[in-house]
């Protein structure tokens, strides 16, 4: 199969190649080579593809590039977007022209084309937070964590009918959307677009809702990663990893090999589904950890400084989401390879590239 693989260049995306390239399948790239994620003017040479793989350096919001992109591709592995809550609220339009409009204009294209096989980053974070259960209340959803108990310290989200401690829990597929920041509003539109695509032309397309992706080869010192990415780099820099909050958050770290084989994975499933499908599956380990938890592990695998938990937090960011990833493992056979202890090991140690 001739897949396209838009990102193919950035961190998930590379891997992704790799795994489908072993797997038999041509990939082909699309890339921006934005500096954000490729270092000073998204130097091609650095790009670390398989030989062989033919790379398109354009962006996604291009319609003639993404057309010929497109001659003779039998399914695409959509990765190509702005990730994590970026500096602050004025990158908006950046995230929305990035991942909306460009995720359009790649479905548009598609549909020109006729290629109706689609496997679409998604993301965790279209759940904003994740399952709580209240002891007398049973499944709840708190809303939006208020900034006096931020700024107080009261990080724990409360039932929204009697204001008592909730017990947080795995979130399945069936949870309701509720996004929470400009990011995890976009990668939402995402999957409502790729649902209307796969209706209006009989395609085929699933979303994998990627938890939180760490491994070799992240990008460092960018604000446009996330919280390992932010560790490691401080790691590397010499500094103490800085935990905001009080460090008990609870997340699903994945290691990015994991990602790869569950898109090559979610790439077979697709050859056997109906016409004019869309579904999403959580993709984590399976494992919560909390972010304290991860800091220390990167810290004491490399050697240190130790963490500083600071208090701090960001408007946007939730408390807990974790995932309930055995509808992946059940339909589509994947599970991860990789656990937390030997992830942890490895990324404290190994290289990761360099950013604007």
């Amino acid at each position: 199969m001739r897949v396209l693989v838009t990102g193919g260049a950035g961190f998930i995306g590379s891997y992704i190649v790799r795994a489908l390239a072993s797997g038999g399948h041509e990939p082909v790239v699309l890339d921006a080579l934005l500096p954000s994620a490729h270092g000073p003017a998204g130097a091609a040479s650095a790009v670390d593809l398989p030989p062989g793989v033919r790379l398109t350096v354009a962006d996604v919001r291009d319609r003639d590039a993404v057309a010929r992109a497109l001659s003779g591709i039998d399914a695409v592995c959509h990765q190509a977007a702005m990730v994590g809550l970026g500096k602050d609220f004025a990158d908006a339009p950046e995230y929305v022209g990035c991942n909306d409009l460009g995720t359009a204009v790649l479905l548009g294209e598609m549909a020109a084309a006729g290629v109706r096989a689609l496997v679409l980053a998604g993301s965790m974070v279209v759940y904003g937070e994740g399952r709580y259960d209240c002891p007398a209340h049973g499944p709840v959803r708190p809303g939006p964590r208020a900034v006096a108990d931020l700024e107080a310290g009261r990080f724990e989200p409360l039932c929204p009918v009697c204001g008592a401690e909730l017990v947080p829990g795995l979130v399945t597929e069936e949870a309701a959307g509720d996004p929470r920041n400009v990011y995890a509003a976009t990668k939402l539109a995402q999957e409502h677009l790729a649902s209307a695509w796969a209706r209006a032309t009989g395609g085929r397309a699933l979303s994998l809702r990627y938890h939180n992706v760490y491994g070799p080869g992240m990008p460092r010192d960018t604000p446009y990663a996330g919280v390992a990415s932010f560790f490691r780099s401080a790691l590397a820099r010499g500094e103490a990893p800085r935990v905001f909050e009080d460090g008990c958050q609870r997340r699903d770290f994945v290691h990015v090999r994991d990602v790869a084989s569950a898109n090559a994975a979610a790439l077979s499933d697709l050859e056997e589904r109906g016409p004019g499908t869309f579904d999403a599956y959580n993709t984590g380990s399976g494992t919560p950890h909390t972010i304290g938890e991860m800091a220390r592990a990167l810290s004491a695998a490399h050697g240190g400084p130790e963490p500083v938990v600071t208090g701090e937090y960001r408007l946007g960011d939730v408390r807990h989401v974790t995932a309930d990833s055995r509808r992946l493992r059940e339909e589509l056979g994947w599970k991860p390879e990789t656990d937390f202890a030997a992830g942890m090991r490895e990324f404290a140690t190994a290289p990761l590239r360099s950013a604007r």
